[in-house]
């Protein structure tokens, strides 16, 4: 049995950014510095309200001269366009989207290695029409591949890759405690600090201006961070996204996306200090302790 694994995910989508005003238009509006996404390079940001909260977070990859915004699919991925459109104005670009390529996950031990790539976060190179990139936030989450949907199979599978769910990858990115969009990041609320962008390559803090910049900037160099989302246990039904997760009477923080008894928890690091890690908070019945996994070792909480 093979232990590389491939899934297309259905709920992504693709956004396509051409023109020659690509890298500046994008440069002004989103967290992370577009100069470093390339044919060899993805990264991970965030779309901010100028506000500094979340609005759509997307992985970013070149393929040819066009720059391509994996994000979540369906209504959120028109509203992310129209809003993009929003800003256009006299910038020479052309906003699109990719509809025959398909967004896949490849993960597993040798994922990388078997796709031609450096196992470092971010590195990428062009296949098939495509391309492939390690995970930017995160290599040991594997990899991430743009590829015709009717021909991805055929690519991958003579690469050694078997075929997995969606299910699949979704319990191996709750394993690692990373973020999936709007499941776990509430919109118009969460600030990029609280969803760990800062210590999963998501933020660059010297590219200078973009929308909501002032805020995560502030959040940053005042310690303002009062919540984190954190990798959670749950002993019984996981509770519904949005829970709220109590202990000793008090409000601890809310649940967010779960599977197979491990999932991700919006928590007041207050509470947790107070409290101590080894707490179990209650929700409908449920437990839900703190899992401590390396990456998150150096930020607040972890």
């Amino acid at each position: 049995m093979s232990d590389i694994s491939y899934t297309i995910l259905p709920h992504r989508g693709l956004i396509t950014v051409g023109g020659a005003d690509r890298r500046e238009f994008l440069q002004g509006l989103v967290s992370n510095d577009v100069m470093r996404a390339g044919t060899e390079r993805a990264i991970w940001a965030g779309f901010l309200t100028p506000q500094g909260k979340y609005l759509h977070d997307f992985f970013m990859i070149e393929i040819g001269e066009t720059l391509h915004l994996d994000c979540e699919g369906g209504d959120r991925l028109m509203d992310f366009g129209k809003r993009l459109s929003k800003y256009k104005l006299r910038s020479q670009i052309d906003l699109g989207i990719a509809p025959d390529l398909a967004v896949v996950a490849l993960w597993g031990d040798g994922a990388a290695s078997a796709l031609g790539l450096a196992d470092e976060a971010g590195a990428g190179r062009a296949m098939d029409g495509g391309a492939v990139y390690v995970d930017p936030r995160l290599a040991a989450a594997g990899a991430r591949a743009i590829l015709p949907a009717a021909k991805a199979a055929g690519i991958l599978e003579p690469l050694g890759f078997a075929a997995a769910t969606a299910e699949d990858y979704d319990l191996m990115r709750l394993e690692l405690g990373l973020p999936d969009g709007s499941k776990d990041m509430a919109v118009d609320k969460t600030v990029l600090l609280e969803a760990n962008f800062d210590a999963l390559n998501g933020v660059d803090f010297n590219k200078g201006c973009y929308m909501g910049q002032e805020l995560t900037a502030r959040t940053k160099y005042r310690g303002l961070v009062k919540r984190r989302l954190m990798p959670v246990s749950v002993t019984g039904e996981a509770p519904a996204p949005g829970t709220v997760l109590m202990a000793d009477g008090k409000e601890a923080g809310e649940m967010r996306s779960a599977r197979g008894g491990i999932g991700i928890a919006m928590l007041r690091l207050d509470r947790l200090e107070e409290l101590g890690k080894g707490v179990t908070l209650q929700a409908d019945g449920a437990g839900i302790t703190l899992r401590n996994i390396p990456w998150q070792s150096g930020i607040a909480g972890g």
